[in-house]
């Protein structure tokens, strides 16, 4: 799954405001990166059709999951959350919504005195560790991983994310990526670990250095 979207998001970046594939209010598909793709896994997971991490990418096991949701409330069974697909699901059960809520924890404990492009990008940079080999596979794994975000240490990760913080988590769900790719980043006026200011630096965003 990695490597497919790290193809996915390499072909289609457009820069801040790119998307990883047009995300279409009618239909998701395999392929689509979105919050909207999150909040189809929500649901499916709520119903016990999705069993691994939340990523916010239609790959290969949201597909199954779609096809088994279909198989067992009567729809056409071919792995496209079309519109009756939609509809059903939203009627089975209600969002959760706990993953854009954790992604906007960490924006804004860690980005909230930033512009909100520098929000995207740590929005971006989470997303960029879904997809990366080095990171663990889910969007709540990599914001909670020990270790690698001082927010969660020092319990700014605990105070209440504005609406600022959940508009960039969804610019970055569906594909807005000022980074560039970026896997780490610090602020150069406090950072002290010598390995974060030796990685190359991709760009600058406000007080954080984005790196590989």
């Amino acid at each position: 799954m990695k490597k497919k979207l790290q193809a996915l998001i390499c072909v289609c970046s457009l820069g801040v405001m790119g998307m990883a594939v047009p995300v279409s209010a009618q239909s998701l598909e395999q392929g689509t990166q979105s919050d909207q793709v999150l909040d189809l896994q929500e649901r499916l997971s709520a119903l016990g059709y999705f069993r691994t991490g939340i990523t916010g990418f239609y790959g290969n096991q949201t597909k199954l999951a779609v096809r088994k949701f279909q198989a067992g409330y009567g729809l056409t069974v071919d792995g496209e959350a079309d519109s009756a697909t939609l509809a059903a699901l939203k009627k089975s059960v209600a969002p959760k919504q706990s993953v854009l809520d954790e992604m906007a924890r960490i924006i804004h404990a860690e980005a909230r005195g930033e512009s909100f492009l520098g929000q995207v990008a740590v929005g971006a940079v989470v997303l960029n560790r879904v997809q990366s080999e080095q990171f663990p596979d889910s969007i709540l794994e990599v914001i909670h991983q020990p270790g690698q975000f001082s927010a969660i240490d020092d319990g700014q990760f605990n105070l209440k994310p504005n609406s600022s913080a959940y508009n960039a988590a969804k610019a970055a769900l569906n594909g807005s990526d000022p980074t560039a790719g970026a896997l780490y980043y610090y602020n150069p006026a406090i950072a002290k670990a010598s390995w974060s200011l030796k990685r190359p630096a991709k760009v600058t965003i406000g007080h954080h250095v984005f790196t590989h």
